[in-house]
């Protein structure tokens, strides 16, 4: 490629004008696709902390009994480790606000 060609290029693009409110709503919608608020049925909400920490034990208890694929096992740590992890701040979170609560109420 010589220079010539890349300066053809350049001109080329440099020469098409981008609509950024195009870019801006994608992105807008990606955020508020992201960050919005999902409401759960009140027995899969109380179930899940419980559903993570057992993803977590099972996942963790996976990796002994895999012996011929070595590469799986990483994964299989790292999601054990994030379950676990998520599963426990969870449960914390709900008994201290479960805690805070009654003792407001008292």
């Amino acid at each position: 490629m010589s220079v010539e060609d890349l300066k053809k290029m350049l001109s080329k693009v440099a020469s098409q004008n981008i609509n950024v409110s195009v870019s801006q709503e994608m992105t807008r919608e990606a955020g508020s696709l992201v960050t919005r608020k999902i409401w759960l049925p009140k027995v899969l909400y109380d179930f899940l902390p419980y559903f993570y920490l057992t993803a977590g034990f099972a996942a963790f208890f996976a990796t002994l009994y895999i012996s011929n694929w070595f590469w799986v096992l990483p994964h299989y740590l790292l999601f054990s480790a994030g379950c676990l992890h998520l599963g426990f701040m969870v449960y914390r979170r709900r008994r201290i606000g479960r805690s805070n609560k009654t003792q407001q109420q008292d």
